[in-house]
């Protein structure tokens, strides 16, 4: 790091990415940084460095001391160990010594007592409550939301007729001809777990899957202009049963709100869909499987007059970005769902179906919101010329 960047990082002050410290000399509490930034998405430490941005300066005999007590806390009081990088920065005021720690890819990191630290702003913070926790296992890969059981849920609330149909269309044989008991035969399907229906099994084959998981469902509103303040609607839904049957509905209610013009063709014939359906049938696929079911909250489906938002709760998992899915790349979040989804919905699992939604229709916004827990994609509607607007034919036609 150059001096000249150094000055511009101090004169920002501090934030959940860069912390200052005049100094350490506790293992523990250098320890107990160096976790929270592991846990979240990395950052530096800036030793030598008052609160206000001030530069305090270290003496040699500082910057050797404390490169041990950061090799040794690093080590000995971080579990799983990390491997931060020093460097020591020269300015005016005397030598800053940066740590920087990336951001770990075997979560949850916990210091020498098991407790948990993650970054609050520019402070940190225990966690403790268990959707946090679980969903740093989750970055982690050590657990899936899909897979937890749900008290309550076991095999007698299948909606029978309907895992009998579909046992028969994947497996080419009726379900009363199959030896196993309904429950060992659920557990290997791994939707079951421990006498009890998991999240994917729920979602997937329970008769009234929303009674016992109210939060995992979708809330529609089509709005009639373009702020999700306007209290005016023209329809609102709260759309629940199986994720074949949500899927379904979500899909029926965007394309219910959006326009269909028949622009130049006769007055019988039907409308072309002013956004191709294959768009919709992505995104809100997109939303149902990939979505983070550790967060107790529905995914939403605001249609306005100049756009439809899809929002699903969770960001991109682990270092996804924007950049790596519309490359093709794709992290599977609820394997479960993800490989029963490409036998009940149009969903393949090959990470192209973002891509194949832009290639349709290329105006689409995509939003990876870390801070507010979130993943947003807007598609921008085609604006409509009336004809007391353009002067010619008497029918709304988009462009």
């Amino acid at each position: 790091m150059e001096t000249t960047e150094l000055i511009d990082i101090l004169s920002r002050g501090e934030d959940s990415r860069h912390q200052f410290k005049a100094d350490i000399t506790n293992a523990d509490a250098l320890a107990a940084e160096i976790v929270a930034f592991s846990n979240t998405s990395g950052g530096r430490i800036f030793i030598g460095v008052n609160d206000d941005g001030s530069v305090r300066g270290l003496s040699s005999a500082d910057v050797a001391r404390l490169n041990q007590l950061i090799a040794n806390a690093a080590s000995q009081n971080v579990r799983p160990a990390v491997n931060p990088l020093t460097d020591n920065v020269t300015h005016p005021a005397g030598t800053v010594l940066v740590v920087s720690i990336a951001e770990g890819i075997s979560k949850p990191y916990m210091d020498k007592n098991g407790v948990i630290w993650v970054k609050n702003g520019a402070d940190k913070r225990r966690a403790t409550s268990r959707e946090e926790i679980q969903r740093l296992f989750q970055q982690a890969g050590l657990v899936h939301a899909d897979e937890t059981p749900v008290a309550g849920l076991g095999a007698g609330d299948v909606d029978m007729p309907y895992f009998e149909a579909f046992f028969e269309q994947q497996f080419g044989e009726p379900l009363a001809q199959h030896q196993q008991p309904l429950p060992q035969l659920l557990t290997n399907m791994n939707l079951m777990n421990q006498g009890q229906l998991n999240v994917a099994g729920a979602l997937l084959f329970a008769k009234v899957p929303h009674y016992a998981l109210p939060a995992f469902i979708v809330k529609a509103v089509a709005f009639v202009g373009n702020e999700i303040e306007d209290e005016r609607y023209l329809d609102s839904r709260d759309i629940t049963g199986k994720l074949a049957d949500v899927f379904q509905q979500a899909l029926g209610f965007i394309i219910a709100n959006t326009r269909a013009p028949q622009g130049s063709q006769g007055i019988n014939s039907v409308g072309r869909p002013e956004v191709p359906r294959i768009v919709w049938e992505e995104l809100v696929a997109n939303a149902l499987i990939h979505r983070d079911y550790f967060i107790s909250a529905p995914v939403r489906v605001l249609v306005f007059a100049d756009r439809v938002e899809v929002i699903s709760p969770g960001h991109l998992p682990n270092n996804l970005t924007i950049e790596n899915i519309k490359a093709g790349n794709s992290n599977m979040r609820n394997p479960i769902l993800a490989s029963f989804a490409a036998k009940l919905l149009p969903y393949r699992g090959l990470g192209s179906g973002l891509l194949r939604a832009l290639r349709a229709w290329p105006a689409i916004e995509l939003i990876d919101d870390r801070a507010g827990n979130l993943f947003k994609a807007i598609v921008t509607r085609p604006q409509v010329v009336t004809a007391v607007e353009s002067g010619s034919v008497d029918q709304e036609r988009a462009v």
